[in-house]
């Protein structure tokens, strides 16, 4: 699908990738890419070692002595050469008129060193001159999940990809992937583009501001080259999308390190914060949180209000709940009289309670109908714009394993109820000593589009994002 017309459309819908300069014993280039040529993609290899070619050939990735060879038009390369050869390669592409090229090549101007600056400033003015799509250097490249193109052997190929990601780290952009795949969330398109000499965020964000296939955009940023350029992309991105944005270089010896990291200069925190706040974009502070949020957007309803009913287990994790969404600036007030009167009709009140919060175990153990008559009640109830619900694994887990029916029952009726609810509807599940189990657990939350949080922390922070959320 992409953005017809688009200058970045060629590599990220690319029919033919070209891995320059990869090696053994690993090639950890081609290796990673063999989806997008099982998925029908041109996969070629430029190397001119002739110690290498074998181990190219033995993958069945034809081998070429030089872009100018590839009998195809390469609408995306890798590039992994030394920092001397990669301005040579760079104009081969010019010349073939690639789409784009991600430059894996580090050792340029995050050095610091003379020679880096020089060879970094030769590849600006060459991508410049040219209107040339360099991603990087000293980054990953791009994640293209759908066509199988991949910059880590273990994230997921996947067609249903919502969220795009942008990274100035490459660790930062795997990592993001990893573990939205372990949540059961899929990325449409990611790229890390690390020293940014001729792309830069604007670049990319306007493109999945347009790409129909990505609903929540996602990033980690260290720093911006042309901040007015910048805001007005990221505002023009929220007005269409969701736009969550983790900063690097917070504090002061953070932003020293971003120096070193991508050369980037890290603008002071409340002055980033300030450009949010006015761009209408999500701030976060960490992965995590991140992921959170964009869980969050994705599959929970907007929400209308602030005041939120909690259903927990027991009477201590009902107080912890209540802190943590009451610390984020939620209210957890009295229900209506026609609510609580309605619970007190059938609420176990022998070391329970049907006040908000509620403490419920001992009226829905093992009852998955009288838990749908709570949440109907609170979903009339007009002083509850959200709803948060703990279930504990150290009591769940044993009978789900024994009764897995038990499971099944208790996901068809969240999931039924978050569906048909216009309320947002949060679950949380703290691991305790099951974090295996809960895991696996996870991604059966995740399927039936069930928002669930290890914490009730986690649970309240991202509960801030209800506002922007995209579930109809």
């Amino acid at each position: 699908m992409g953005v017809p017309g688009h200058p970045l459309d060629r590599m990220f819908n690319p029919r033919t990738v070209a891995v320059v300069g990869d090696k053994g014993p690993n090639y950890m280039w081609l290796r990673n890419n063999q989806p997008f040529r099982e998925r029908g993609g041109n996969l070629y290899s430029v190397q001119i070692d002739e110690k290498e070619i074998a181990g190219i050939e033995e993958l069945g990735v034809p081998n070429y002595p030089s872009v100018a060879a590839i009998p195809d038009a390469v609408d995306y390369a890798v590039v992994a050469v030394p920092r001397h050869v990669a301005p040579h390669v760079l104009r081969d592409l010019i010349a073939a008129k690639a789409g784009g090229a991600a430059f894996f090549t580090s050792g340029f101007a995050e050095t610091g060193e003379e020679l880096g600056i020089e060879l970094q400033e030769r590849l600006t003015v060459m991508a410049r001159e040219s209107g040339f799509n360099v991603v990087g250097p000293n980054c990953m490249g791009l994640y293209l999940p759908k066509v199988g193109v991949r910059f880590h052997p273990e994230v997921p190929v996947a067609g249903d990809g919502r969220t795009g990601f942008l990274s100035q780290s490459g660790t930062h952009g795997i990592m993001f992937s990893l573990v939205m795949g372990a949540h059961g969330l899929r990325l449409s398109r990611c790229a890390s583009f690390g020293n940014a000499i001729a792309l830069d965020i604007p670049d990319y964000l306007d493109y999945l501001t347009r790409d129909p296939e990505t609903d929540v955009i996602a990033m980690y940023a260290e720093g911006v080259r042309d901040g007015p350029r910048f805001a007005r992309a990221l505002r023009e991105a929220t007005a269409r999308k969701p736009v969550v944005v983790w900063k690097g270089g917070q504090t002061e010896a953070g932003a020293r390190a971003t120096m070193s990291h991508t050369a980037s200069l890290a603008a002071p925190h409340a002055v980033w914060r300030g450009i949010m706040r006015q761009c209408g974009a999500i701030p976060t502070d960490g992965l995590d949180e991140t992921v959170d949020v964009v869980k969050t957007l994705l599959d929970a309803k907007p929400a209308t209000g602030k005041r939120f009913a909690l259903m927990a287990m027991t009477g201590g994790q009902s107080v912890s709940m209540t802190d943590a969404f009451a610390r984020e600036g939620f209210e957890v007030g009295p229900l209506a009289e026609r609510s609580s009167d309605e619970l007190a009709s059938f609420f176990n009140t022998v070391g329970g309670s049907f006040r908000n919060p509620l403490d419920m175990a001992g009226t829905v153990q093992g009852k998955v109908e009288v838990l749908e008559r709570i949440l109907a009640i609170l979903e009339a109830d007009e002083t509850v714009d959200a709803m948060a619900m703990e279930q504990s694994a150290m009591f769940g887990a044993r009978q789900w394993k024994e009764h897995p029916e038990r499971l099944d029952a208790l996901l068809d009726a969240l999931a039924a109820h978050a569906e048909r609810s216009a309320k947002p509807f949060l679950m949380v599940m703290h691991p305790a000593h099951e974090e295996a189990y809960v895991a696996e657990l996870r991604l059966r939350f995740a399927e039936r589009r069930i928002p669930l949080f290890p914490s009730f922390e986690r649970a309240a922070a991202a509960a801030r994002a209800l506002p922007h959320a995209i579930r109809a």
